[in-house]
């Protein structure tokens, strides 16, 4: 049984043609991680689940069909595409001559490790396994991930879990994505690859999150439901929505380590300090500066969430709640959904549903990626080839100049949500759309773009993300929502804190009617007690490049 460091040594030292090393590597990393390796091909092609060279067939609408082969296909779990780049420079004229005939036919790989030249390779192998995963059989489904293998250098993931296959993104993040060889000895990175070959969906983030940001709010409703009665129910959405904020904050690093955690735990045994305790956290949030509980110095938040910092006075248990809620890691808070379990947690109405039926992620992907995603990998791809025709033709300069023209207009790109509820549409197709950036700047940065790539002022953020909403708590939390979900994936890809202030307010989510408005809206005039609607018009929606959504639904019988 081979080792892992002696597959890690044998593959680092290997070179030449992917064919002549991809299966024994793939054999050999199976073995290593304890896991079985693919069988035998059978000649009934319906039987080759898990093997070399699968067989897929091209249909074209001439009804000719071309034949493909999946380098590595596992049935449900991945299509893996093999590579190997050069190691090293060719030997040179001398240096052959020592080797004999055999010394001038070294066959050095598909291109430079590194090099513009791999990068190109890499991309076209991405785009070979995605289009072999729609090939497949219908009854296979889309495998969860596509695999890329450079032989004795990287390991690559994208993964797709909605089961449309049309959006394969590096997974976990831009920066873990890409495993080198020397990082399949973390035990984390063997547990994850264990996990793509055995069991795929397990690693699914929206499933963790969805656990974690039930509890959240299951937490928040009974909170919520003890202020009833004694505070004006817009005071209770926003201060918990700060509550909320704060600890999220802390558990991406824009707060000193447990701060929150830290305050709640002596404010649990003295409750009648928890008002001025957290009045004064959230007035130096707003402005930023020196806090006494952390002897820290805050940053600048801001956006307007803060600026009134207006706490509402809770009992020991209620403290507690918040406490516990305080512990969760809510960097795996799913955006997607919170929103939604949010407002139930907040409206009596609809607390009651709170452990119901929510749309899932999948089915707003199931709108967003065709409307908005497949669109713009289009134009993406498009850019590309024009990208690989000028460095073909030599010219580094208008290379650079297409990346950074397709960046430029991802980066301007709006997204109108009609009817946006708790944005979470909106944010689906705000992380997809950071996704998609996260590769362009990576295609920057290898075209010699470095310089910029960080300015914040020309990136994908919320204020592409527009939303109309007749519910002022709702609108209030999509923001929030969008929010939180930009910093989560700016802190999984970039790893530092955003510029200041945190939160800016953009004022792209309006609270107003997106069908209907009058003289004197939100309010009708009342007539011999008739309700009047003087002047009504169909407002001007915001000019956007997309429009998603889930539009509220009217039965029949009020229509």
């Amino acid at each position: 049984m081979q080792t892992l460091d002696e597959l890690i040594e044998q593959a680092t030292a290997s070179g030449g043609s992917e064919r002549a090393n991809y299966q024994l590597f793939i054999s050999g990393l199976c073995d290593a991680l304890g896991l079985p390796a693919p069988v035998m091909s059978s000649e009934f092609n319906h039987r080759n689940d898990y093997v070399y060279e699968r067989k897929v067939d091209f249909r074209h609408p001439d009804g000719s069909v071309t034949p493909g082969f999946i380098d590595c296909y596992k049935r449900g779990s991945f299509v893996l595409e093999a590579k190997q780049s050069a190691r090293r420079q060719a030997l040179d004229p001398h240096q052959a001559d020592m080797f004999g005939s055999e010394g001038h036919s070294r066959r050095l790989g598909h291109a430079r490790r590194g090099s513009a030249g791999w990068d190109r390779v890499m991309r076209a192998a991405y785009r070979q396994a995605v289009d072999y995963t729609r090939h497949l059989p219908v009854e296979h489904g889309y495998p969860p991930f596509v695999i890329l293998v450079d032989v004795g250098n990287v390991i690559e993931l994208y993964a797709d879990f909605s089961g449309q296959g049309k959006n394969y993104a590096q997974f976990p993040d831009a920066q873990s994505f890409c495993i080198a060889m020397d990082d399949l000895r973390d035990p984390a990175i063997q547990a994850r690859l264990k996990a793509v070959w055995t069991d795929p969906h397990s690693l699914d983030p929206a499933k963790k999150s969805a656990e974690v940001t039930r509890d959240i709010a299951g937490r928040l409703a009974r909170i919520a439901k003890n202020l009833e009665g004694k505070h004006d129910p817009r005071d209770v959405a926003e201060f918990l929505m700060r509550c909320l904020f704060t600890m999220f904050a802390e558990d991406v690093g824009l707060l000193p380590d447990n701060l929150m955690v830290d305050l709640l735990e002596k404010l649990v045994d003295h409750p009648e300090r928890f008002v001025p305790a957290m009045q004064s956290l959230w007035t130096t949030m707003d402005k930023g500066g020196f806090e006494p509980h952390s002897m820290a110095d805050l940053k600048h938040f801001n956006g307007g969430l803060f600026a009134n910092p207006k706490a509402l006075p809770l009992a020991p248990e209620d403290i507690h709640e918040l406490l516990v809620a305080a512990r969760q890691d809510w960097r795996d808070v799913e955006p997607a959904i919170f929103g939604t379990l949010l407002e139930r947690a907040l409206d009596p109405r609809e607390r009651s549903k709170l452990g119901a039926h929510y749309t899932p992620r999948a089915y707003v992907e199931r709108l967003v990626v065709p409307t908005i995603i497949e669109p713009l990998r289009e134009q993406w791809i498009k850019a590309q080839a024009s990208i690989e025709e000028a460095l073909r033709l030599g010219n580094a300069a208008k290379a650079l100049a297409e990346a950074k023209a397709f960046h430029h207009e991802l980066c301007t790109v709006r997204v109108l949500d009609p009817a946006c509820g708790t944005g979470n549409f909106l944010y689906v197709s705000l992380e997809l759309m950071k996704k998609l950036e996260g590769e362009v700047l990576e295609a920057l940065v290898n075209l010699g773009g470095q310089e910029g790539l960080a300015l914040e002022s020309h990136t994908v953020d919320p204020h592409q993300f527009l939303g109309l909403e007749v519910n002022p708590r709702a609108a209030a939390i999509a923001e929030l929502v969008l929010w939180i979900g930009h910093l989560q994936w700016h802190f999984k890809n970039r790893g530092v804190a955003p510029s200041e202030p945190i939160l800016k307010a953009f004022h792209n989510i309006e609270n107003r009617d997106a069908v209907l408005l009058w003289d004197g809206y939100p309010l009708p005039q009342v007539k011999d007690g008739v309700e009047t609607y003087p002047n009504p018009r169909r407002p001007k929606w915001p000019e956007a490049d997309y429009i998603v959504g889930n539009p509220p639904f009217v039965g029949g019988k009020d229509i």
